[in-house]
């Protein structure tokens, strides 16, 4: 034999940092959910995905159902990163006209950038977990609740018009997460500034 053979050893390939690792497979539990829904998730389904083998992923989660929990808590976290920075860090609230389409512009932008963290809540894949579901309405009854209030200051300081302002702000909503819908399944027929603009043509409508 060879002496250049001798103890020679085929080389390993370099561990992937468990972090690294956490996130590929979170992600390819998410990029399953919203092609296939929740029901297609399964501990084979992800190692597929990620390329890897079931003992890689049995080494990063216990199980199906602790892959879920921590996919919905950073999908969670994500999400309410994002509608924080949706809202004017100093809003102007003697114009809440400006102050609604400004912060649409930044939702529009936001959902537009990051389809994968907005496809699961807004377009609820199919078998969708309640707890999941639970989870997105508490949201969405917070950012309302910050919207609502923002309003009601800016009707008083503005002097009007007489409106409800938890009312308007589930209007919006509404709207804007139907534009959201729009964005994520005909991203390029509508701009952000034609949303924008009719979104600014209801409140002139209002006064």
């Amino acid at each position: 034999m060879s002496s250049s053979k001798v103890g020679a050893r085929r080389p390993y390939a370099a561990r992937v940092p468990a972090g690294v690792r956490r996130e590929q497979l979170l992600d390819a539990a998410l990029t399953i959910i919203v092609r296939d829904g929740y029901d297609a998730v399964t501990i084979d389904a992800i190692a597929k995905e990620a390329g890897v083998t079931r003992p890689v992923v049995y080494g990063v989660f216990d199980d199906l159902r602790d892959l879920l929990g921590s996919l919905l808590d950073r999908q969670q976290e994500r999400a309410l990163a994002q509608l924080a920075a949706a809202l004017p860090p100093e809003p102007d609230l003697t114009d809440p006209d400006r102050l609604v389409a400004d912060t649409a512009r930044r939702m529009i932008e936001t959902v537009r950038s990051n389809p994968l963290t907005w496809q699961p809540i807004l377009l609820a894949p199919a078998g969708m977990p309640e707890q999941v579901r639970s989870r997105i309405e508490a949201d969405r009854q917070n950012f309302l609740t910050q919207v609502t209030g923002l309003l009601e200051v800016g009707l008083v300081l503005r002097g009007g018009p007489d409106l409800d302002a938890e009312v308007m702000a589930h209007a919006l909503l509404a709207i804007l997460e139907h534009f959201g819908r729009i964005l994520l399944t005909d991203p390029d027929r509508f701009d952000t500034e034609r949303l924008v603009r009719t979104i600014q043509g209801v409140l002139g409508a209002l006064r």
